[in-house]
């Protein structure tokens, strides 16, 4: 191997250690495949400068927003995952959503941890919910909402079941741009202090 293509290996290696996830979910992170992810790390496929500069990018932002105690998407993902009830998954995504907040506030590269691709919630309502809400917090910021954001609207309604409102009044109150990818959720449920 020559000396560009070990040390681009290296730094790919590297590139995995700062982000703390297994190699699947670090290829998930990326966009790619294991496999795929695997023969960039063993030199016999050569990534695209892109790609490489990505995985440079994502893996030295987990790395910051693990120091920063600070959620990523796909540890939000695993959260709302892991989450023992329905209300617990509701803390977890929209704490995963406000500290996706405080990193785009830090404009020190940071934000590049909501960059990496989650891996599934569990539920698609969740799933379609997390990236519809990362896409609109990038675009307040006046970034560019990262690829893995840009989902279809769910085949049928999600409306998750309200302690008070009755489901007319959830689809009354619900935003625009949930209710076009079909999930209806009251906006003051999204509000937090």
């Amino acid at each position: 191997m020559d000396k560009d293509s070990q040390a681009v290996v290296e730094q790919l290696n590297c590139a995995l250690a700062e982000s703390g996830l297994s190699q699947a979910a670090f290829a998930t992170a990326l966009g790619t495949s294991a496999s795929r992810f695997s023969t960039y790390r063993s030199g016999r496929t050569k990534p695209t400068a892109q790609f490489f500069l990505r995985a440079r990018r994502i893996g030295h932002a987990l790395h910051a927003a693990r120091e920063y105690r600070i959620m990523t998407a796909p540890a939000t993902a695993a959260a709302i995952r892991e989450a023992n009830d329905e209300d617990w998954a509701w803390r977890m995504l929209l704490q995963g959503r406000d500290h996706l907040r405080l990193l785009l506030r830090r404009h020190d590269g940071s934000e590049a941890a909501w960059e990496a691709a989650p891996g599934t919630t569990g539920q698609a309502g969740f799933d379609t919910l997390l990236a519809v809400l990362t896409a609109r917090e990038f675009e307040a910021a006046g970034e560019n909402p990262p690829e893995w954001s840009s989902v279809e609207a769910l085949a049928d309604p999600w409306i998750p079941q309200h302690p008070f409102l009755e489901r007319d009044e959830i689809i009354e109150q619900t935003p625009a741009y949930l209710a076009a990818v079909n999930i209806f959720v009251p906006a003051r449920d999204l509000v937090t202090a």
